[in-house]
């Protein structure tokens, strides 16, 4: 399972980089799906629309039309995007949302009395759609938008919505390419391996902060759902996804319990 966002996805370079990579996982005979987010897009596109874009702990405000922007955003042109570089090099990809197959279904995130609007998160994950895309030799690319049982679409997170699919897949390994090098500590030196019972001091100290919260919380919930192992890489090193493949990787920071 990887998981694609941040400026990777506003460079074409990368994003043919990241296919590449993918396509020769799939055909060494992995099942590999991809759950991508989008924000750069979505924030350029809101700009364009007179909108100011809000964030608490990480995660954006959404309001109707914000939500309703990140559909367009992040279901068609970022979404399809990704599917055409898959098929750039001859690897068929079917490009999804949570709404489709009703294959995620989404809550309103409770924020601490904070109301983000349609912010959701997962509350169920249907993967038959998944596998049945896998055996058509295909990849699933998922944008990071459920349906709620309200009928409502919900922005999710796309780290916590791949940790949920990684989960309800079983997948035995899962991998989030970032614009970082990995967890850094204090000392703003990269952490290797982190237990993840060392988060929490992590987080009190205001080491991490920003975008790396709901990441690493995606990270812990991956881990206790059965997910064999879990790692944050540097997408400027994203071939290191091959060695991940094979259970040794030298880039990152990896996840453990």
């Amino acid at each position: 399972m990887i998981k694609v966002g941040g400026a990777l996805l506003d460079d074409a370079t990368l994003v043919d980089r990241c296919a590449r990579c993918v396509a020769e996982l799939f055909a060494a005979g992995n099942q590999v799906a991809m759950v991508h987010g989008g924000g750069g897009a979505l924030t350029r596109l809101l700009e364009r629309l007179g909108k100011k874009s809000e964030f608490v702990h990480g995660l954006r405000v959404t309001d109707r039309e914000t939500r309703d922007a990140a559909l367009m955003v992040l279901a068609g042109g970022v979404n399809k995007n990704l599917v055409a570089a898959l098929g750039k090099r001859g690897q068929p990809a079917i490009g999804m949302c949570g709404g489709d197959g009703l294959s995620f279904r989404a809550r309103k995130r409770d924020n601490g009395g904070a109301d983000l609007g349609f912010v959701g998160e997962i509350s169920s994950v249907d993967p038959r759609w998944l596998h049945t895309i896998w055996n058509a030799s295909a990849v699933p690319v998922i944008a990071s938008l459920a349906l709620g049982l309200d009928g409502e679409y919900y922005n999710i997170n796309a780290d916590q919505m791949a940790s949920a699919c990684a989960v309800a897949c079983r997948a035995e390994r899962l991998a989030f390419l970032t614009d970082v090098s990995g967890v850094w500590d204090a000392d703003g030196a990269l952490i290797r391996l982190l237990p993840a019972g060392e988060i929490a001091a992590l987080k009190a100290a205001g080491t991490i902060r920003g975008g790396m919260l709901p990441k690493l919380e995606a990270c812990q919930r991956a881990l206790a759902g059965g997910v064999g192992s879990v790692h944050i890489l540097p997408g400027a090193e994203m071939e290191a996804l091959n060695q991940l493949a094979k259970g040794a990787i030298q880039v990152g920071t990896e996840l453990v319990t």
